[in-house]
């Protein structure tokens, strides 16, 4: 691209919006020059510009070697349109909530210029708009006055980078007062809003005056660097550790951070942890209860009696292979007994391993003694497959614990345990600290608690290690299942499940190009060279391969699963261009830099428990109210409304992450992987992935990155303090 160095002044309406990046708001746009007919091309960073806003733009031209003529924008201000055509086009953008393109036409046509002072000042005077009645007045008033605040948040927050979507989570959070909160304390943002990083905030704070070694920067910078840990799921951490990242990370002296950290402990708002060894740990006052709740639950339920009526344990087990009609390996037979005979027990196992036949068989024996049993796993897909696979009901950890949000927390609770004798958790591997004490609380102290997950998949993606240190600490009954049953062995996403779990990097099916995937494979490897090449081949995968040749519908029964979020075939560019070639709806609204369609795969990014949707929760676009902004989600069971403030929680899940994926099976998953994502390439991560595909799997990537990722088994170990606090390792403060 050729460029002159030789720089200018740029003044237009933002006429139409080509392509936007969320992430650091660069856009490709159209621009209308004052007194001109003809629109040009801009190009640059311009994060929280919207249609219809005047822009006065510092810049060059340049010449893109195929799109011609382009304004390079170096910096840039922003102001309302004072025009009467830059007024129709910012009120009929879609901005202001119950103004449609055609009343915001009526109501510049008859005040003009003086439309927008209107609305502000004499909003009554709208009424005088066909179509325009008090309520829809005050309507629009109000959605006015919450456009400006957001507005002038905007323009408060854009130098420092922050995004438009984390804009519109920071005035969720804080309202009209966002600015005055963010002036007294920068810092919160870090805690408060996801994606602002505590280096944003400190240049905020710097800016605004605050010492480099003052107590709120070093104290703030402590809380965030916990924080931080806790996001890569720590629940706890040394306390001379804490104090080393945090001293490296603000450039600072170690001893200030060590007196901000003895500070912090006497407020209370880091909790230190003495251990029996001398060693002292740091811990957020959430996961220091949680830990407790689930140590002391746990001590709670290994002292009380069992309520099961009495069950002859031996012609149980031979009942139940009757009725299966097959004989029970040894290991599922073990399995069975130590559910009956022990209060807790830990169940598990990889793919193939037989944990389907002996729950089934445990909720058999159980219907037959009528005993209450409860069925229970992290999301809503795990539930529906335990039900499925037992015949009994089963429903999600959340609904079973009925969460009241006039309370903020849920009804079941140690006050008022769940009325059962046994529970079954299925995907325990995904209990994170927070919700495994709200279990383990809510379970009586005579009931059996069975555990049952694969403890070689990713581990929660919540802090904490809940269900390794309960194997770890070594007074829980552990069932593991390794032996692989005939009729798995026969699938090959079984049999390289296995081999991944064992270090093997031998490869699967290998083709060059989609149209040489084999319909009789169900494990396959689509090799690319690079990530412009993969992100093709995924397409051509979901289209000429799973919809045209296997008949499978590529959105509702296929998944893509990246292991990263950034890059070209990373979850975010994936998510664009699957939209694009997947979905061709013409009913849609904008949200931000975010565009949803009706029959959208969108996913829930945050547990909602007054809607009753949790994180990860996928569901399809069903239906879109442009005039209001608003969508509704059909997800598995239920039909979900989400107002325009509500859309924040939402993202497309044509792709999602691995991460994401925990708990869901799918008939067809797609995973590309190549060598760019070294830093997720772990085997847990590859085993996770593919144990997600039900019937087919198709790897999209370079061979050796995955047998990189297979024979990398160092995944970080995660540090907590319930295996001292079950052990009594900790002193008495």
């Amino acid at each position: 691209m050729r460029s002159t160095s030789l720089t200018e002044t740029l003044t237009g309406v933002l006429e139409r919006i080509k392509y936007s990046n969320d992430e650091d708001g660069y856009l490709i746009a159209e621009l209308k020059p004052e007194n001109e007919s003809q629109s040009v091309i801009i190009v640059g960073k311009f994060p929280g510009a919207q249609c219809g806003e005047t822009l006065r733009i510092q810049g060059s031209w340049t010449r893109h070697p195929t799109h011609g003529r382009q304004f390079k924008a170096t910096a840039f201000e922003s102001e309302l349109p004072a025009s009467v055509y830059g007024i129709r086009k910012y009120l009929g953008s879609g901005l202001v909530k119950g103004v449609s393109k055609g009343l915001a036409d009526r109501i510049v046509k008859r005040f003009g210029e003086k439309t927008l002072e209107i609305i502000s000042e004499e909003s009554a005077r709208l009424q005088e708009v066909e179509g325009i009645g008090k309520q829809r007045a005050r309507s629009i008033k109000e959605a006015w006055e919450e456009q400006s605040i957001m507005r002038d948040l905007s323009l408060f927050l854009v130098q420092y980078g922050v995004t438009s979507s984390q804009i519109m989570k920071i005035h969720r959070e804080y309202g009209f007062t966002a600015i005055e909160l963010i002036k007294d304390n920068p810092y919160r943002l870090a805690r408060d809003i996801a994606g602002i990083g505590f280096k944003t905030c400190d240049r905020m704070a710097i800016n605004m005056g605050l010492a480099n070694d003052g107590p709120r920067r070093v104290e703030a910078g402590l809380l965030y660097s916990l924080q931080t840990l806790q996001d890569e799921g720590h629940t706890a951490f040394l306390a001379k550790e804490l104090v080393d990242h945090c001293a490296h990370m603000l450039e600072t002296d170690r001893e200030i951070a060590k007196q901000s950290l003895i500070r912090l402990f006497e407020k209370e708002e880091i909790r230190r942890i003495d251990l029996k060894d001398g060693s002292v740990y740091s811990q957020l006052p959430y996961n220091c209860y949680a830990e407790e709740k689930i140590a002391a639950s746990v001590t709670r339920l290994l002292a009380c009696p069992s309520s099961l009526p009495s069950i002859k344990v031996e012609a149980a087990v031979d009942w139940a292979q009757e009725k299966a009609g097959f004989e029970f390996a040894d290991q599922q037979g073990d399995a069975i007994r130590n559910a009956l005979n022990h209060k807790l027990l830990i169940l598990t196992g990889g793919p193939g391993t037989g944990k389907t036949t002996i729950l089934r068989a445990i909720v058999s024996i159980l219907a037959a003694k009528k005993t209450r049993v409860l069925l229970a796993a992290p999301t809503g897909r795990a539930a529906q497959r335990l039900a499925a696979s037992t015949g009994g009901y089963a429903q999600t950890i959340h609904r079973m614990l009925k969460y009241d949000p006039a309370k903020s927390a849920f009804s079941m609770n140690e006050s008022k345990p769940l009325s059962a004798d046994v529970i079954i958790v299925d995907e325990a591997s995904m209990l994170d600290t927070r919700l495994a004490a709200s279990l383990f609380q809510a379970t009586p102290s005579a009931a059996h608690l069975i555990l049952v997950g694969d403890i070689d998949q990713l581990p929660s993606v919540g802090a904490g290690s809940v269900l390794n240190d309960l194997i770890h600490w070594g007074k829980t009954p552990v069932t593991r299942l390794e032996v692989v049953f005939r009729q798995s062995q026969q699938s090959s996403i079984v049999h390289f499940a296995h081999a991944i779990n064992s270090g093997n990097p031998k490869m699967p099916h290998l083709v060059e190009d989609a149209s040489q995937l084999d319909t009789g494979k169900d494990f396959q490897f689509l090799v690319s060279k690079d990530q412009e090449d993969c992100a093709r081949k995924v397409l051509d995968t979901l289209h000429l391969f799973i919809r045209d040749r296997l008949g499978i519908d590529p959105v509702r029964d296929a998944q893509v699963l990246a292991p990263m979020h950034r890059g070209e075939a990373g979850v975010g560019q994936l998510n664009r261009h699957l939209q694009k070639d997947l979905n061709a709806s013409q009913d849609r609204i904008q949200m931000g830099f975010i565009q949803f369609r009706q029959g959208d795969k969108v996913i829930q990014m945050r547990n909602n428990y007054d809607k009753g949707v949790f994180n990860g929760d996928v569901g399809i676009v069903s239906s879109i109210n442009k005039l209001e902004g608003s969508l509704e989600v059909a997800f598995d069971d239920e039909r979900v409304g989400y107002e325009a403030s509500d859309l924040l929680d939402l993202a497309l899940a044509y792709a999602v992450s691995i991460h994401k994926s925990q708990g869901s099976e799918y008939p067809v998953v797609v995973i590309p992987l190549l060598k760019a994502h070294f830093m997720m390439l772990q085997r847990n991560l590859i085993y996770t992935a593919i144990t997600r595909g039900k019937k087919r799997v198709i790897i999209i990537g370079d061979p050796a990155a995955y047998a990189m990722a297979v024979r990398n088994a160092e995944s970080k170990t995660r540090c907590t303090l319930l295996k001292e606090r079950l052990s009594d390792n900790l002193k008495e403060n």
